[in-house]
């Protein structure tokens, strides 16, 4: 029986060092990127876990950025922005990434969900070539539901698989958190 051979999306993210401006000052200034060097991520799933504050969400961010999704969460189709709130650390970053290009991929930032949810409605209100967004997410409104069957509307009905899922606190009522990728 042959060995099915993993195929990771992203290898590694490497902070370009030499670049940074300056490491007493936010977000180089956290200590996750502050002794950052080279993360290798482990080709089936890569957990982040830590106390809060300690950058989980920052690094995740920034390498979701520099993957090209929207800061605010979402596909890499989705542009808008409600605040600017991320911070340039994408720029330091360097992606390695695999040579097979991902089927799919999502952004969940928990925090700007709810946002997320706004756009989705917002965009679907305007004639368009194509289905009604919301159809990807089950065709019922994320803002008619539970924060939980939200996520699992998501999750379900979007995610197809063989691509990269950048997911920030999925379980953001816990009171540790942990980043997946």
């Amino acid at each position: 029986m042959q060995k099915r051979r993993l195929d990771p999306k992203i290898l590694e993210a490497r902070l370009i060092r030499d670049k940074v401006p300056s490491f007493d000052k936010y977000p180089f200034s956290l200590p996750v990127i502050k002794n950052m060097e080279t993360i290798e991520f482990h080709p089936k799933v890569t957990f982040f876990v830590g106390e809060n504050g300690t950058g989980k969400s920052t690094l995740l961010e920034a390498i979701a950025t520099s993957w090209g999704f929207n800061p605010e969460g979402g596909t890499k189709n989705f542009r808008f922005s409600t605040r600017k709130s991320h911070s340039d650390l994408n720029q330091y970053l360097k992606l390695s990434k695999s040579y097979k290009k991902p089927n799919d991929g999502y952004f969940l930032r928990a925090e700007s969900f709810y946002n997320f949810a706004t756009e989705v409605e917002s965009l679907d209100k305007y004639p368009s070539f194509g289905p009604p967004i919301i159809k990807s997410y089950g065709n019922k409104s994320l803002h008619e539901q539970s924060h939980g069957e939200s996520f699992f509307a998501l999750f379900l009905h979007r995610f197809k698989g063989k691509g990269v899922y950048l997911l920030d606190e999925p379980e953001i009522k816990g009171s540790d958190s942990i980043d997946f990728l």
